[in-house]
C-alpha cells in the first residue's frame, strides 16, 4: 500500500442491511480490517435487528467507534450501561445489546470488529 489511502462511504466495498430496513452497515476495506459506517435508524435495536443475522444472546463484536448524530444506548451482559451521542469516542467489548435513543437515525464510524457485524451466519 501507498502512504495514503482514501475511501468514500457513498462507494462502500460492501453494504450489510439490517433485518426489516432498520439501517445498513457499509464498509470500506483497509490493509488492517474493514472501517464501518453504521446508519441505526429511530426504533433499531441491535436483539431485533442484528440478533436474526448473529445468531448470538448479544453482540459478541468489539467496538471502538465515532458517534456522527443521534443517539444510542448500550447495555452490557454485567448490567454496565451507558448513553451515546454526536461527538462521543465509544468503546465496547463483546457481550451487550444497544438500541436508538428518539427520533433521530445515529450514525457511528466503527474502524473495530466491522469484519462480522452483521453478517449473516
Amino acid at each position: 500500500m501507498s502512504g495514503l489511502l482514501v475511501k468514500h462511504f457513498d462507494s462502500p466495498e460492501e453494504t450489510r442491511p439490517f433485518e426489516q430496513g432498520m439501517g445498513q452497515l457499509d464498509l470500506v476495506n483497509t490493509d488492517s480490517g474493514a472501517v464501518g459506517r453504521a446508519v441505526f435508524q429511530p426504533g433499531w435495536h441491535w436483539a431485533d435487528h442484528v440478533k436474526p443475522l448473529a445468531q448470538t444472546d448479544s453482540c459478541e463484536v468489539a467496538h471502538k467507534g465515532y458517534v456522527v448524530s443521534g443517539r444510542m444506548k448500550i447495555v452490557m451482559n454485567d448490567g454496565e450501561e451507558g448513553e451515546i451521542g454526536p461527538g462521543d469516542f465509544m468503546m465496547a467489548k463483546p457481550g451487550h445489546d444497544a438500541w436508538v435513543v428518539g427520533d433521530e437515525p445515529c450514525v457511528i464510524v466503527d474502524w473495530q470488529g466491522m469484519d462480522d457485524y452483521a453478517k449473516k451466519h
